[in-house]
């Protein structure tokens, strides 16, 4: 893994703005198509990790932060995945996205912690750890009595309040560069 330099914050930056509004949208569409999959609740299900996918590239070519690959795989297989689980009910869905929270969260405490000297990643890293505790509570939810996707709407907003956060703390980092 490569440590970010200074003018990284720029292009992180618009990033992570990106990434909050898609993110806070994404959370507002998947509450208000209910709590059963339907085919928008499953289309935007595999919306999020294929925009994942798509964000970590744009990341990946201006930081060249290698472990980021990690991740362009991992969200590609939880989108697949979770096209494959949506046949299977809530519960399976619930699953795949919890495996998947896991792993993407350790992803971004690593990349996070790589990052650190660049400034504003704190909020990243405790979204990753936080990402981890999520997914775990998404696999224990798709044991219970009466599963709902709804749940996944708060955890991406919750991710896009972390990417505004840190592009904030990007500005100033940016500024003084």
């Amino acid at each position: 893994m490569t440590t970010a330099a200074p003018p990284l914050a720029r292009p992180l930056r618009r990033l992570y703005l990106v990434r909050f509004g898609f993110a806070v949208v994404w959370a507002l569409l998947l509450a208000l198509t209910g709590s059963d999959l339907n085919p928008v609740s499953v289309g935007l299900l595999v919306l999020y990790p294929v925009f994942d996918v798509a964000a970590a590239v744009v990341d990946l070519r201006s930081s060249r932060t290698t472990t980021l690959v990690v991740n362009v795989v991992i969200s590609a297989l939880a989108a697949i995945g979770l096209a494959v689980a949506a046949a299977s009910g809530v519960p399976a869905v619930l699953r795949v996205w919890g495996a998947w929270a896991i792993v993407s969260g350790l992803v971004q405490l690593v990349v996070g912690v790589g990052r650190r000297a660049l400034g504003g990643q704190l909020p990243m890293m405790l979204a990753g750890g936080i990402s981890v505790l999520a997914g775990a509570s998404f696999v224990a939810m798709a044991g219970a009595d009466d599963p709902a996707v709804t749940g996944v709407a708060g955890y991406a907003a919750v991710g896009g309040v972390f990417f505004l956060v840190s592009a904030l703390r990007l500005g100033r980092a940016a500024r003084e560069a």
